[in-house]
């Protein structure tokens, strides 16, 4: 009989250590998450932030894209918890295209795009008749024009919001300037290498990942006032995820802020939870 209890209260401790195990294993405290992000900058940021998340007992996976279409379809189909590599209104633009139930939890830095040419060294130099070679996404289209249009070269539609205006909102063009928009966004580097008489205008990921360095090389240059924030978006229903907010949260500490300044050196431009 002693030999039975015995057993029983071995059996009872293992039992109860098992299960303490559990809800250890199950806090608030351990958390994983995976994120989808471009490999330059975002990724890098990611990086950077990931050992101050393992502090706050939350184990950061990064997966890296080359493009701006498998993120969002990664989200959709619950392989991410979230993506980092996208700006307010390519988000937007998807969701009206493609009918992805997505939100953004923060805003983190700014990109700003660039005009490049191999060539061409002044705004006041372009010929008449350049060829502007942009990327296929649309969303970055009035984002180009209204540079174009901020140095003079065109005029867009007053009727028109400018992160919306396409090519055919363009009334005003004197230099005749050629417009070609099919190109994917990873490629225009390439682009940019191999058509010397053009001007190409490269997001800032790009450009940093084929060694360019955008106040350097830039022709036109975005300014630090665009509404083109890189934000953590996520799927609706996963929107007050804890660990999700930890990393943004990260992500606007003064060290990581910091970070973002030195690496790039002003490349790219941290924002403080600007949406």
């Amino acid at each position: 009989m002693k030999k039975f209890l015995a057993f029983i209260s071995v059996l009872v401790v293992l039992t109860l250590a098992a299960c303490g195990g559990n809800e250890e294993k199950n806090s608030d405290s351990d958390s994983e998450i995976t994120v989808g992000a471009s490999s330059v900058p975002h990724a890098q940021i990611l990086e950077e932030a990931k050992p101050i998340l393992k502090e706050k007992g939350i184990t950061l996976n990064i997966e890296e894209y080359q493009d701006y279409v498998l993120p969002n379809q990664d989200l959709a189909s619950g392989d991410l918890d979230a993506n980092y590599f996208q700006h307010i209104p390519y988000l937007q633009n998807q969701k009206e295209e493609l009918g992805y139930d997505f939100t953004h939890i923060g805003g983190i830095h700014i990109e700003p795009i660039g005009i490049y040419s191999k060539t061409i060294k002044s705004v006041k130099d372009i010929p008449e008749g350049t060829e502007v070679i942009m990327s296929r996404s649309v969303a970055d289209h009035g984002r180009v024009l209204s540079l174009l249009e901020k140095e003079g070269l065109i005029k867009l539609s007053d009727e028109v919001n400018k992160v919306e205006a396409t090519v055919d909102d363009i009334v005003k063009n004197p230099k005749n300037l050629k417009f070609s928009a099919d190109i994917d966004a990873a490629f225009l580097p390439d682009m940019y290498k191999s058509e010397e008489e053009a001007l190409v205008a490269i997001n800032t990921n790009y450009a940093i990942g084929a060694e360019l360095n955008p106040l350097e090389d830039a022709l036109i240059l975005e300014g630090e006032e665009s509404p083109y924030v890189n934000v953590i978006a996520v799927k609706k229903d996963n929107k007050d995820n804890k660990a999700l907010h930890t990393l943004v949260d990260v992500l606007h500490s003064e060290e990581i802020q910091n970070f973002i300044l030195e690496e790039f050196e002003g490349a790219v431009v941290p924002v403080d939870g600007k949406n």
